[in-house]
């Protein structure tokens, strides 16, 4: 937090033998008085906003209705160019170099690392791969997809080439504040990094991955405390959660406010497709899905909805916390909805069933 300082100035003037004309008499100890000190303005403590997106897929039907994919998020150009910092999931592969590890057809997914030029145009900082389809073309096309963020102006986290690699955080920069990122996926399906080993930062639980795994968790939350030495605020995007719900799974309340309590200040997860219900432990939001960005599931309204969420970040805190709802139209973009329409999505994440 920037303090400017208080300078106070004091101004001794000498008294002349013969006052001038239009000076009044002078003071019995023959100066004049000086004037008070001016005090300084304070200045307002530095504040960042941050806009987060749900999932991002730009393949299939998304990539046929458009000649540029990133063109979906047009829309929501004006409310992300507008936050010093936006941060999205990345539902993909950049790399094809590889056999598809889910269905060919349906459920491998992969884009162009050209979208990345888009992404950066529509005002993306940092993109989470920390989910169940980074890794859709194998251990080679996953590092493939990690190369292609060098060349690229947003920060990639939650996967990397090692476990060290997907537990490095991308920390963003602005007016003085550092903003700290982590992802994590508990969906399975892209591998769990290791020593020498690419993949996502996993943390398995329910419901995919089995019980809760205390390991994965333990090393997840040493990370939180790692990060929150070193900025201002940090903000955890798990990949967790059952599909096509608006109530989220116990485990993830436990999950989520294990890492408040562990430093973090902000929650947002993905991958139910449907918005879910937010809550607050110890003064922290922890909004357990965001519903999809952009996503080619118009076989259900409520994974055609969701809301991007901005919040107000300044010195270790988060001050203040919205969403705002959109839906996506026949093309896959998602448009800004107002009055009834935007009442009945928000109603979706209050209910949280």
């Amino acid at each position: 937090m920037r303090w400017a300082s208080v300078v106070a100035v004091a101004l001794l003037c000498a008294c002349t033998a013969t006052p001038a004309a239009d000076q009044g008499p002078p003071s019995p100890s023959g100066s004049t008085t000086p004037p008070p000190p001016r005090e300084q303005p304070v200045a307002a403590p530095a504040e960042v906003t941050v806009a987060v997106l749900g999932d991002i897929m730009l393949g299939r039907r998304v990539a046929a209705a458009h000649a540029d994919a990133t063109d979906t998020l047009r829309e929501l150009g004006p409310l992300l160019v507008r936050a010093d910092v936006a941060v999205g999931n990345l539902e993909s592969s950049l790399s094809t170099n590889g056999a598809p590890t889910q269905d060919p057809v349906t459920d491998s997914f992969a884009v162009s690392p050209r979208v990345l030029t888009g992404l950066g145009r529509a005002g993306l900082d940092a993109l989470s791969l920390a989910n169940n389809h980074t890794g859709d073309y194998g251990e080679q096309a996953l590092v493939e997809t990690l190369e292609a963020f060098e060349d690229s102006p947003i920060q990639p986290f939650g996967a990397g080439r090692d476990l060290a690699e997907a537990t490095r955080a991308a920390v963003v920069e602005r007016d003085g504040l550092r903003i700290g990122f982590l992802g994590f996926n508990a969906i399975g399906e892209t591998p769990m990094a290791g020593p020498g080993r690419p993949g996502a930062l996993t943390v398995r639980m329910p419901p995919r991955t089995g019980p809760l795994n205390r390991g994965d968790l333990s090393h997840v939350l040493r990370a939180v405390r790692r990060l929150d030495r070193r900025v201002d605020a940090v903000i955890v995007v798990p990949h967790w959660g059952a599909q096509y719900t608006h109530t989220p799974e116990p485990a993830q309340t436990i999950v989520g406010r294990r890492l408040v309590e562990a430093g973090a200040d902000l929650v947002v997860g993905g991958h139910p497709h449907w918005v879910q219900s937010t809550e607050r432990h110890r003064g922290v939001t922890i909004a357990h899905s965001l519903g999809n960005a952009v996503f080619d599931m118009d076989f259900s309204e409520q994974a055609m909805e969701g809301v991007v969420l901005t919040a107000t970040v300044s010195k270790d805190r988060v001050r203040e916390v919205e969403l705002v709802p959109y839906r996506m139209d026949a093309t896959f973009t998602p448009r800004l909805v107002s009055g009834a329409a935007a009442r009945a999505i928000l109603a979706d994440v209050r209910s949280g069933r």
